[in-house]
């Protein structure tokens, strides 16, 4: 059983402005950091509902990914904050976040510098390309380099189908076309050898179960969101696999 912890955010202790959406390195009331991803920024809910099932996806499959927690903001919290643009972000994020565990003293992923064996990088690919997850590209890589071992980050560009979700099912039968951009997509040799590794990690039971953790508060801030939307999408996606699965295929 997938269990999220909830956290009380205790400090807001710097930005991190290489992201748009400018989530923060904060402390909770469990000794812990968390990178906090707000509920007030860019594309909102949304973004946090799209990492928490990329995420949690993720690890399921064995790749390896932070701890992530519900991070709660008090009321009134960050009136002290100097900073005009994180004052309005705070005020506009409180309730529910996502928190996910910071890799202290982590290094971005490089591609030049940095390798992966042909089949972590064939599990990536096809999560993404399951996902669609355009943002793992060698601009902007969302993996890290932590005690020696790969880890994945931010999913919170996956899914975008949520944007315009009327055709939803037209959308989850599609190629994911982006994967030709992606920073694994010459490593993934073995793509084809995965594909049954990963149908069966990924089974409907588990898409549902991930599903189901989804705050009923992330889905209230927009009438055309529901969790049966996305278990529905991504079961639906994975009964097509074989069309994003050749498609990546032939982008290597």
């Amino acid at each position: 059983m997938i269990e999220i912890r909830n956290v009380h955010i205790d400090r807001y202790v710097t930005p991190l402005r290489e992201g748009g959406s400018l989530p923060a390195i904060v402390d909770a009331d469990d000794g812990f950091m968390y990178v906090l991803k707000f509920r007030g920024a860019g594309q909102g809910c949304k973004a946090l509902i799209a990492d928490l099932i990329g995420g949690e996806i993720a690890r399921a499959v064995g790749l390896k990914m932070p701890e992530m927690v519900f991070g709660d903001l008090p009321e009134g919290y960050g009136r002290t904050e100097a900073d005009e643009e994180i004052q309005d972000l705070l005020k506009w994020s409180v309730g529910l976040n996502l928190g996910v565990h910071y890799l202290k003293g982590s290094i971005t992923f490089d591609p030049v510098v940095n390798t992966v064996d042909a089949l972590t990088a064939s599990k990536i690919v096809w999560l993404d390309a399951f996902l669609m997850n355009i943002d793992r590209t060698p601009r902007n890589t969302n993996m890290l380099i932590w005690h020696k071992e790969l880890w994945l980050i931010d999913h919170g560009a996956s899914l975008y189908f949520h944007h315009n979700p009327d055709n939803w099912e037209e959308q989850s039968e599609k190629p994911f076309v982006q994967i030709k951009d992606h920073v694994l997509i010459k490593s993934a040799s073995k793509l084809a050898e995965v594909n049954d590794f990963m149908l069966e990690k990924i089974s409907p039971a588990l898409i549902q179960e991930i599903v189901d953790i989804i705050p009923e508060d992330w889905l209230a801030t927009d009438e055309s969101l529901s969790k049966k939307l996305y278990s529905d999408f991504l079961t639906n996606r994975r009964k097509h696999s074989d069309v994003f699965l050749k498609h990546a295929i032939n982008a290597r």
